[in-house]
């Protein structure tokens, strides 16, 4: 296989009959990138078994195998030490800690899932007045009304008003039309009968 130094060089992870037994190897360097969100990343190794690399060596790492409390993470450049072992995949991280086995510091990022939602404002549905929710409303159950229009005669699903913005032919109109032409509108006139 060649001399330790040729591994080393080439970034090779030969085992010795030592390491056999104990299937895992020790090394140590930095974060070279870490997503948090899908919760892997890789460690750019620059020591193995306390001798420097001529090159520095990718080793995969998952948030699982993180040394640190609370939600898992690296940052970029984060100096770590880590046991790793040779799979299929190439070199995997088996315990990843902070130098001296101290925790990790872990990104200032959290994802989108992690971060606490925001309130636009509650509003309830019950009276439609800010900051409560129907089930703490104050006042006795208000007739259902259209979410559109606010009207109690219908449903947002039946909005006529919504309706007429949404509808293609009513692009650049005006969406407000004058109490005579509503009555056109509802009133359609019925065919006058012939006498004979």
């Amino acid at each position: 296989m060649g001399s330790v130094y040729e591994q080393y060089y080439t970034g090779c992870c030969a085992k010795t009959e030592d390491d056999e037994d104990a299937g895992s190897f020790h090394g140590s360097g930095v974060c070279k990138w870490f997503n948090v969100r899908m919760g892997f990343g890789f460690l750019s190794m620059t020591h193995q078994e306390g001798m420097c690399l001529q090159s520095p060596v990718d080793v995969f790492v998952h948030q699982s195998k993180l040394h640190m409390e609370g939600f898992r993470s690296l940052k970029e450049g984060e100096a770590v030490e880590f046991a790793f072992k040779r799979s299929s995949n190439g070199l995997e991280s088996l315990r990843v800690t902070g130098p001296g086995g101290a925790q990790c510091v872990g990104s200032e990022k959290n994802p989108k899932c992690a971060q606490k939602r925001h309130s636009k404002g509650d509003r309830c549905f019950n009276c439609g007045g800010p900051n409560h929710h129907a089930k703490e409303c104050q006042l006795p159950p208000q007739p259902k009304k259209c979410h559109f229009c606010q009207s109690i005669s219908h449903m947002v699903a039946n909005c006529p008003i919504k309706a007429q913005q949404l509808s293609p032919g009513s692009q650049g109109k005006s969406t407000t039309s004058t109490a005579g032409e509503e009555e056109d509108m509802c009133h359609t006139p019925l065919p006058l009968e012939s006498s004979d």
